[in-house]
């Protein structure tokens, strides 16, 4: 076990989008909560310094989402805790952005920017406008409290959070990611950014990236989206709103940070933590685009198949048993329906692993309609998250008759 002991420790969350008393995000947030400080009591060092809510937390911005909000908060967030929240787009769908400044200091009576030192630690946070961009006084105010932070200690880690992503950074970023910030934070190697939004599940490894400095993406209590377009169901995969996800983040005298997502609807850590030993040595990084060059392939059993039942005059289930990979996850699966015949591929379809699930189904079904009677091959192809793939896929041959 590494000799890791924390001198910090503090909760990342973002989009919880509460609607009304009655919302299952709600429920989720204050079940996340309780999971936050049943953990901390267990550790050694037992102290949650700061929980940083980064934006979209009420659905709306109206006043009553705002105000029960803040109830959860005073209900489930110990004393001792400092509590930061920054605004989004969701804040200001109400009646527009000085509507929601006013509602938010008068409820929560904080800045939507802030920089606070907690524990040695510099945290900087920053509210984006209704279209999630950045104008000229939040890019003033980073650049002149992301120098200040630098020159207090350059090797120590500078917590920085933004609701939206930074672009061509972490898993979602493509459509959900905003430009504005970029060109000040890729002077601090040392940043380690916290950014929602998107919706993209933090188990995904996608979800953390290191180029210029290192990224993390903060789930969501609500629904998951997924940043890709050519699955079945579109982004919106099966099981997404079973969605509950949330970074429990801690620091050590040496500036190495440790981040740990964290699972509420199972109440249980994802297995494996990521680690930044060095922040302000990008050398050092080890979540960067080399995974692309990973040579870790999904692999099917040895006795592994496929089962075809018919499900109408023109249509079959095709079941299988998950794929092992001995990294990560298997992301998704290409089935592929070809005429026995000519070869003709007639129908292909790709469907997610549901890896965004911290109890993920042991099989897969996926339905194959709109063929005609005649014989068909069916094969099933595994997919990593770097373009890796099974080099042996499972097949069957299928009969459609009248």
């Amino acid at each position: 076990m590494e000799d890791f002991k924390p001198i910090i420790r503090f909760c990342v969350t973002s989009d919880m989008h509460y609607k009304d008393a009655e919302c299952v995000e709600k429920k989720r947030f204050e079940k996340g909560m309780e999971y936050l400080y049943k953990y901390a009591d267990s550790c050694e060092y037992k102290n949650v310094d700061a929980l940083y809510v980064v934006g979209d937390f009420a659905d709306r911005g109206e006043e009553s989402q705002m105000r029960l909000f803040k109830e959860s908060l005073d209900k489930c967030v110990r004393k001792d805790t400092i509590v930061n929240l920054s605004m989004a787009s969701h804040e200001y769908m109400c009646d527009g952005e000085d509507g929601a400044r006013a509602r938010f200091d008068k409820i929560f009576n904080q800045s939507p920017d802030t920089h606070r030192v907690i524990n040695g630690f510099h945290f900087i946070s920053v509210t984006s406008t209704r279209g999630c961009h950045f104008d000229d006084p939040q890019i003033e105010f980073a650049e002149k409290n992301l120098k200040e932070a630098a020159d207090d200690d350059f090797k120590k880690p500078i917590f920085f959070f933004q609701h939206p992503h930074i672009m061509g950074t972490v898993y979602g970023s493509k459509n959900w990611g905003e430009d504005e910030l970029t060109p000040t934070l890729i002077h601090y190697p040392q940043i380690v950014d916290f950014s929602g939004h998107s919706h993209a599940p933090i188990n995904d490894p996608r979800s953390v990236y290191q180029e210029h400095f290192s990224c993390f993406g903060t789930g969501t209590f609500s629904y998951f989206e997924l940043d890709e377009f050519d699955k079945n169901y579109g982004t919106c995969p099966p099981g997404n709103n079973a969605a509950a996800q949330m970074l429990i983040v801690e620091a050590d005298a040496d500036n190495r940070v440790r981040v740990m997502p964290f699972d509420v609807i199972s109440g249980n850590f994802f297995p494996y933590v990521w680690k930044i030993d060095e922040p302000s040595n990008p050398d050092s990084f080890l979540y960067t685009n080399k995974r692309y060059k990973t040579n870790v392939i999904p692999y099917f059993g040895v006795n592994e198949s496929i089962s075809v039942t018919k499900t109408g005059a023109d249509s079959v289930d095709v079941t299988f048993s998950q794929a092992n990979i001995d990294e990560d996850y298997v992301d998704d699966y290409v089935i592929t329906v070809k005429c026995k015949k000519c070869g003709r591929i007639v129908k292909q379809h790709v469907i997610f692993s549901e890896y965004y699930l911290y109890d993920m189904p042991k099989k897969l079904t996926c339905r194959i309609d709109g063929l005609e009677k005649g014989e068909y091959t069916v094969t099933v192809k595994a997919r990593g998250f770097w373009y890796n793939e099974s080099s042996i896929d499972i097949k069957t041959e299928f009969e459609l008759r009248d």
